[in-house]
């Protein structure tokens, strides 16, 4: 027996997140099939349950990976932002833009949801805590009014979260997008100073 190298194994991993994460968007997790997805990939049905397990378990390791890319360019957002008032509105704007991207619509609000009921729980924390600390900022600078961070972020993420879905579930994806970015603006005017 040939043992492969850590690199080996890393490229292993790589092509078959990438090989599902095309086909997920392409034809949606219910309809991918596993020998479909290996055979694409020129790969063994036993590596895919060697590094994912099955494929709900690649199916979560793609939503890992693209919740990790969203959270990097929300980051960004935030990060080179004028200043933090401008930085939390255009990250809040860009979150519900993106459920109108194919990758992230198809298998982060539609496919995840249905197969694992919601969001992953880690991926939700970290997202409130990034909003906690913004709002904690925020009131500090009085930019908004004297709020308790914690609740303020658990209501503006279950918002956003849920809005986000409610644009991707539809055809009229901009014309949703426009509704909820309107009735967002709105709802962050009442905590304006």
């Amino acid at each position: 027996m040939v043992r492969r190298t850590r690199a080996a194994m890393q490229e292993t991993r790589a092509l078959l997140l990438a090989t599902a994460r095309q086909m997920f968007t392409e034809v949606g997790y219910a309809h991918t099939s596993m020998d479909d997805l290996t055979a694409r990939a020129g790969l063994t049905r036993g590596a895919l349950y060697h590094h994912f397990g099955d494929k709900k378990g690649l199916l979560a390791a793609v939503v890992e990976q693209l919740d990790a890319e969203m959270d990097v360019r929300l980051r960004a957002i935030t990060d080179t932002a004028e200043d933090d008032w401008e930085g939390f509105r255009q990250r809040c704007r860009a979150y519900l833009e993106m459920a109108l991207e194919p990758e992230i619509q198809r298998i982060v609000l539609r496919d995840a949801r249905a197969v694992f009921g919601g969001g992953s729980p880690e991926a939700q924390r970290h997202c409130m805590e990034s909003l906690r600390q913004l709002i904690e900022r925020l009131v500090l600078q009085g930019v908004f009014i004297d709020i308790h961070a914690q609740a303020l972020a658990a209501l503006i993420y279950g918002s956003l979260a849920d809005a986000t879905v409610w644009i991707a579930e539809t055809e009229e994806g901009e014309q949703r997008l426009a509704q909820a970015t309107q009735a967002f603006e709105s709802l962050l005017r009442g905590v304006l100073k």
